[in-house]
């Protein structure tokens, strides 16, 4: 039997995303936002409102960067996104991170966080709080990489969110061979 919830922003895993961006000054700025995900093949999508620094910094700047919130980092994440940008000016020294500038947008890395994208601004709609993003490159730590030098979720440790008890849980544990598993029952 189910339960009902009705509607609401609930879907797992939710990502823990790490929107950089460089102000007008080039001071880094970042935030954590849930809501987004891969809209096309080179393309994220995320909703942010225009009241956000990291909004008006990417509108001004025509890109940014997404990375990926690890184990390592709830603490420093859940900070950026609990203080605005509007407010605090030293946020990325008090996260304890290190930016540093893509080489290929407008906009910080940080150091500490494993995994980015690294993105050109699209499109932003104030009604609707969506943003389009083109990937333009994903980087990643080599600490993270597996012997076939690609990303390796078993070395990363991304954190999702839970929207309904508001908890941020690990993952990392491989329990299948994606394309493979289904053949099974074909």
């Amino acid at each position: 039997m189910r339960k009902n919830f009705g509607a609401q922003a609930a879907v797992y895993p939710m990502p823990v995303f790490i929107i950089g961006s460089y102000d007008e000054n080039y001071i880094p700025d970042a935030m954590n936002a849930a809501w987004g995900g891969i809209s096309n093949d080179t393309e994220i999508s995320l909703c942010i409102s225009a009241n956000h620094k990291t909004t008006k910094n990417i509108l001004n700047r025509g890109a940014f960067t997404v990375s990926i919130a690890d184990i390592k980092n709830v603490i420093p994440a859940d900070y950026v996104g609990i203080v605005s940008g509007n407010d605090e000016g030293q946020k990325i020294q008090k996260a304890g991170w290190h930016a540093q500038k893509s080489d290929f947008v407008d906009a910080p890395l940080f150091e500490e966080l494993p995994m980015a994208l690294e993105c050109r601004l699209i499109s932003y709609d104030e009604s609707s709080c969506r943003l389009v993003g083109e990937i333009v490159n994903v980087c990643a730590d080599e600490s993270i990489l597996g012997e076939d030098k690609k990303i390796d979720l078993c070395k990363f440790t991304p954190i999702t969110y839970d929207p309904v008890h508001h908890k941020y849980i690990a993952l990392g544990r491989e329990v299948g061979a994606a394309f493979a598993e289904g053949k099974k029952i074909k």
